[in-house]
């Protein structure tokens, strides 16, 4: 494919193989403290008040499901940051964000200013493109050489 402007050539050489990690990597630091706002309270969290509103909802069992998702956005962040055992991590994101969309933000519309489903949902399909693309090459399973 050609460029519309050729010089720029060099450049996007130099960087066209970091893009895919840069988007692995910050969506593992976006879910990290939301795990850690669950599993540790902290960053504002509070296990009782996600608890709360996950049975409010009819989220059952409650404070299980609030260990439940923190420990997949926590660990899950992890593993997605560092590029290992990308797909699964990725594909308990896009469930756990298609439960968010559905069971708490499709009622308040689409802006996430209103508590919509759109932040939710960009996440989930961010996981969903991970689930299908991986690692990547810049990842701890391409140092180990295998991929789930």
């Amino acid at each position: 494919m050609q460029l519309y402007i050729p010089a720029l050539a060099p450049a996007y050489a130099k960087v066209q193989d970091c893009g895919y990690p840069l988007v692995r990597i910050i969506t593992g630091l976006a879910l990290i403290p939301h795990g850690a706002q669950k599993l540790f309270e902290i960053f504002g969290g509070n296990r009782a008040a996600t608890a709360g509103l996950f049975s409010k909802i009819g989220l059952e069992p409650a404070m299980a499901l609030t260990y439940l998702v923190g420990t997949v956005e926590f660990f899950g962040g992890i593993l997605i940051m560092i590029g290992l055992l990308t797909r699964p991590a990725a594909a308990l994101v896009v469930v756990i964000m298609a439960v968010a969309v559905f069971k708490v933000h499709i009622g308040n519309g689409f802006f996430w200013t209103k508590l919509g489903f759109e932040y939710p949902m960009f996440w989930g399909v961010v996981a969903l493109a991970l689930v299908f693309g991986g690692s990547g090459k810049m990842s701890v399973d391409a140092k180990l050489g295998k991929e789930f």
